[in-house]
């Protein structure tokens, strides 16, 4: 890819479509999801429809993106459309595609019950569950603008550390980090930064307010930048000055969770076995009823796609999927620990992509 738009993608991604859809089932399939056409097309605009077959794809837009999907991706027809809903019923009729698959989860249901009414005779099938991991497995192309990502988030948040003390809030520290990484080439966040302090950290997803740190404070910050539409995320659990006792204790367990779990990624292996991998050190050491999310998901076009390591993932791994490994210990009230870092799974094991060292460091002294 160039650096200033997406190159059209290959048919290779178009057979990982009809590998886990029987072409035969259908006579077109409807995507609405934007990262989906995206990865199908190379078409990066907000708003679209990619009708597809086996033999023919066409990318259904607006008045405003028909320069750019022409250019973004030349190996589709582009079909401009005024309405959406009477475009998708057009390119349905001249397609002859009376059994239509679409993606349901994409779609709202006033949407859908508009298509639906439209689409005359067609039968729509939602395609749930049968796209599952379609954008798992990463390709050259697409690793090499995740590791952009992660090297545009480490040099941010190595270069502040050494200044973060007591006295800065948590907004503060977020709005730097976002401002460089955006000076660093991040086309944007790779979703809210959060950066979370003494019993804000218990929070696992909480938002950046305007508590200020101070002396024995546990921090949260968990960030990422985004190259090419590619996403990073990691999670770093900090101190400012002395922890206490149990802090330390707990982050032992966590750390050693984090491990192991890492020791046991590789290609073959369910995501339910290295979540079970990370939960069961947790839960021996007591903290079970603390470990409140999944131990991990896959990262891409979007920061949390499949597969994902949880209880309830029977995902398989395999070679090219980047997955976060991301155990925490939240004590409500308290205080928070979670270490993540994002890997690429090979056939017998696997690359930690990240690499801002996750032993526990202490700011501010």
């Amino acid at each position: 890819m160039t650096d200033d738009k997406a190159t059209a993608v290959g048919g290779n991604r178009i057979e990982r479509v009809y590998e886990r859809i029987d072409p035969e089932e259908f006579d077109a399939l409807l995507f609405f999801d934007m990262r989906n056409i995206r990865y199908l097309t190379g078409f990066t605009g907000s708003d679209g429809v990619l009708l597809l077959r086996p033999d023919r794809g066409a990318l259904l837009v607006d008045g405003r993106y028909i320069t750019q999907a022409a250019e973004q991706s030349p190996h589709c027809e582009v079909v401009r459309y005024a309405d959406k809903v009477s475009g998708i019923a057009a390119a349905l009729t001249e397609w002859e595609a009376r059994r239509v698959g679409f993606e349901a989860s994409a779609l709202t249901v006033e949407l859908y019950e508009r298509i639906r009414e439209r689409v005359g005779t067609a039968r729509l099938t939602s395609l749930d569950g049968r796209l599952s991991c379609l954008r798992g497995r990463k390709d050259a192309e697409e690793i090499s603008s995740i590791r952009r990502a992660i090297d545009i988030a480490t040099e941010t948040l190595t270069a502040l550390l050494p200044f973060l003390n007591a006295g800065w809030s948590e907004r503060e520290i977020a709005l730097e980090l976002d401002c460089r990484m955006r000076a660093l080439g991040s086309e944007e966040n790779s979703f809210p930064t959060i950066v979370a302090s003494g019993p804000n950290a218990a929070l696992p997803h909480a938002r950046p307010g305007n508590r200020v740190l101070a002396a024995g404070d546990p921090v949260i910050i968990d960030f990422g930048a985004v190259y090419r539409g590619y996403r990073s995320d990691e999670t770093c659990s900090l101190v400012v000055g002395r922890p206490d006792g149990e802090y330390l204790k707990a982050y032992a367990v966590v750390k050693e969770a984090h491990d192991r779990a890492i020791a046991a990624v590789r290609a073959g292996v369910s995501g339910r076995e290295i979540d079970g991998v990370a939960r069961r050190h947790i839960e021996e050491r007591g903290y079970g009823p603390y470990f409140t999310h999944g131990t991990g998901h896959g990262v891409g076009l979007d920061v949390h796609e499949d597969p994902r390591l949880s209880p309830l993932s029977d995902q398989i791994l395999a070679p090219g999927m980047v997955v976060t490994v991301e155990p925490g210990i939240y004590l409500p009230g308290r205080w928070g620990i979670r270490i993540e870092d994002m890997v690429l799974v090979g056939e017998d094991g696997c690359e930690v992509l990240t690499r801002i060292p996750k032993e526990l460091r202490i700011i501010g002294s």
